[in-house]
C-alpha cells in the first residue's frame, strides 16, 4: 500500500489526537499543521510522530 497510516501529536501537550494518511515515497519530510487540541482547548500546531 503507496499510502502510510501517521498519527499527529499536539506540539504543547504531546497528545496524539488525529490520524491521517501520507505517502512517504513522496513526502519525507515530517507532516506539521495548525490543527485544535481538545485537552490545551485552542489551534496548536500538531507534528507528525509514530502509530
Amino acid at each position: 500500500m503507496p499510502r502510510d497510516l501517521i498519527s499527529l501529536a499536539c506540539g504543547e501537550c504531546k497528545r496524539r489526537n488525529y490520524t491521517t494518511t501520507k505517502n512517504k515515497k513522496t513526502h519525507q519530510e515530517k507532516l506539521e499543521v495548525a490543527k485544535y487540541c481538545r485537552y490545551c482547548r485552542k489551534h496548536t500546531a500538531h507534528k507528525e510522530g509514530k502509530v
